[in-house]
C-alpha cells in the first residue's frame, strides 16, 4: 500500500501539473482579478521551473558533493541502488534512464580497484509487473562485459529505498560481507537521492561511505550563458525528482525509517 500511495503522490509533484491547473483556473473563473492572478501565476511558473540555473542551485542545496575517484579509499563492496532502467517486453531487453550513471560509475570504481565487488540492489519498483528484474538483468549485462560472476552480487527483493537497505543488510550478512565501522561499504546512488539513502542505511546500522553520481554537487559552479536565459522544459522533471526526494525524506522521518 505504501508503494502504491507513493507512486500516486509522485504524480501530483509535477510543476507541469501545477502550471496547467493555474491556466485552467484562469480560463474557467469569471472573476477578472482571479483570472489575472492565475494567468500570471502560470506564466511565472513556466519561466521559473524551466530555468536551468534555478533548479541547479536548488539541487546543490540538497545534493551530496561529487568526489574525485582518487580521493576514494578501497572497499570490499560497492552498493548500487536500482531505479536505472525499464524493461521492453517485446525485445526482452532493458532500457536505461539517466540514473544508469550509478552502475557506470560503479564500473569505473571497480576497474580502478576502489571496490572489489559490485552489489546491485533492487527489483521491480513499479505498481504493476512490467517484466523488470533489474538486479539480475544488470548482472547479465555485466557478465557479458567480462566482469567475473564472483564480483557481481545481487539483491532482488527490494522495491524502494527502505527495502534496499533492509534486503541489502540480509544479503551482506548471508555472504559474511557485512561492513564494519573500520571497513565500510561504499554506497553509490544519485546525488539528490543520497541524503535519504544514507539516512536509511544508517538507520539499518549498515556502515557506508557515500559516492554520489548523477546530479551530484560539483565543487565549482560552472554555468553557460544559455542556461541562465533559455527555458529548458526537461527541468520540470528535475523539479519533480527533487521535490520527491525532499518530501520522501520527511515521510521517512515521520514513519521512523530514518
Amino acid at each position: 500500500m505504501f508503494l502504491i500511495l507513493s507512486k500516486i503522490f509522485y504524480f501530483f509533484l509535477s510543476p507541469f501539473l501545477w502550471i496547467l491547473l493555474s491556466f485552467l483556473i484562469a480560463f474557467k473563473t469569471k472573476i477578472p482579478k482571479r483570472r489575472k492572478l492565475f494567468m500570471w501565476g502560470g506564466i511565472i511558473g513556466i519561466l521559473f521551473f524551466s530555468n536551468s540555473f534555478i533548479i541547479s542551485e536548488f539541487q546543490r542545496l540538497w545534493s551530496y558533493e561529487v568526489k574525485d575517484i582518487g580521493e576514494i579509499n578501497t572497499y570490499d563492496v560497492g552498493i548500487v541502488l536500482g531505479g536505472m532502467a525499464t524493461f521492453d517486453k517485446d525485445t526482452k531487453t532493458i532500457h536505461v534512464n539517466k540514473s544508469v550513471d550509478r552502475i557506470w560509475q560503479a564500473l569505473n570504481l571497480y576497474h580502478a580497484k576502489k571496490i572489489k565487488k559490485i552489489l546491485i540492489s533492487g527489483d521491480e519498483g513499479n505498481i504493476t509487473n512490467t517484466g523488470l528484474d533489474e538486479a539480475n538483468q544488470f548482472r547479465d549485462v555485466l557478465l557479458n562485459w567480462g566482469i567475473p560472476s564472483s564480483d557481481i552480487l545481487t539483491e532482488t527483493y527490494s522495491r524502494n529505498t527502505v527495502e534496499n537497505a533492509i534486503e541489502t543488510k540480509k544479503k551482506l550478512i548471508q555472504l559474511k560481507l557485512h561492513p564494519t565501522s573500520q571497513q565500510k561499504a561504499l554506497l553509490i546512488t544519485s546525488g539528490i537521492h543520497m541524503r535519504r539513502a544514507k539516512a536509511v542505511f544508517d538507520r539499518q546500522k549498515i556502515p557506508v561511505d557515500c559516492y554520489a553520481v548523477e546530479n551530484a554537487k560539483t565543487k565549482n559552479r560552472d554555468y553557460y550563458f544559455y542556461q541562465l536565459i533559455i527555458p529548458d522544459f526537461e527541468n520540470y522533471n528535475k523539479w519533480t525528482s527533487l521535490t520527491k526526494e525532499i518530501i520522501g525524506y520527511l515521510v521517512y522521518y515521520f514513519k521512523g525509517f530514518i
